[in-house]
């Protein structure tokens, strides 16, 4: 069944209004008529089967039919910080890190980013970024939509890492430290409380010795992904993927 996401003033005691780009969608592509059931969200706290009454060009409306719990998000919320890779490949790591359960993106330039960033198209990139995350949080029936923040400075990122209550850099020079042990000693020592683990993921060239060194000192624990050397949006998946699964999110143990 079709999802949408809609800001929370759209959403009323009894009925919703969808407009804009999601309206278009429903009335040109997928041909709703009256009647048709859909999926609304407002990605805080509100989720209902609501069938349509009228469709408009910018605007459809209709009816609560039922409220729905929300029960679809991780126990844990993973933030990912990825270095800003060559091409598109940030796109990659934003639509399939939201099906997969990622909780925020913190993109970033450090040392060896390639990247070169304009900011005349920063807002635009940035705007696309976060209707990537929204299709792919309605596509994996998400309950709600990660934020896409703008990108950051490494100095800015490794500010961030204290929010965390546990923060993880990948390193391939790392051999004692595997991100199984650091995800289990972590979930294990929150116990019941939830908890904000975030994964820093180097560009293309990997990290110096010296931002590694940086990372440290601001709290980040370098880990290893295995033997195997992986591309950077590679790396984003696998090291998400690891983490919820360990966290009982994928068929891991509570």
């Amino acid at each position: 069944m079709q999802r949408y996401f809609i800001a929370p003033e759209q959403f009323a005691e009894a009925e919703v209004r969808i407009t804009g780009d999601d309206a278009h969608h429903l009335t040109r592509v997928m041909r709703a008529e009256p009647g048709d059931e859909v999926i609304a969200s407002d990605g805080v706290d509100r989720e209902a089967l609501v069938r349509i009454r009228t469709l408009e060009k910018n605007e459809v409306t209709a009816d609560i039919v039922r409220r729905l719990p929300m029960e679809n998000e991780a126990s844990v919320d993973v933030w990912i910080a990825q270095s800003l890779p060559k091409g598109d490949k940030m796109e990659t790591v934003i639509q399939k890190g939201t099906e997969i359960g990622a909780a925020r993106f913190l993109p970033f330039v450090s040392e060896r980013t390639v990247v070169q960033l304009d900011a005349k198209k920063e807002g635009k990139r940035l705007e696309r970024w976060q209707k990537i995350a929204k299709e792919a949080a309605e596509q994996a029936h998400r309950n709600r939509v990660p934020e896409v923040e703008p990108v950051h400075s490494w100095k800015e990122l490794l500010n961030r890492a204290k929010e965390a209550n546990a923060a993880w850099i990948c390193y391939e020079k790392e051999s004692g430290q595997t991100l199984r042990k650091a995800i289990r000693r972590a979930v294990a020592g929150a116990g019941q409380a939830r908890v904000t683990l975030l994964l820093v993921i180097g560009p293309e060239g990997g990290f110096s010795e010296q931002e590694v060194v940086a990372a440290e000192a601001a709290g980040c624990v370098p880990v290893s992904l295995g033997k195997r050397i992986l591309r950077t949006e590679t790396a984003a998946m696998v090291g998400l993927t690891c983490i919820l699964y360990e966290a009982g999110e994928m068929g891991g143990e509570d």
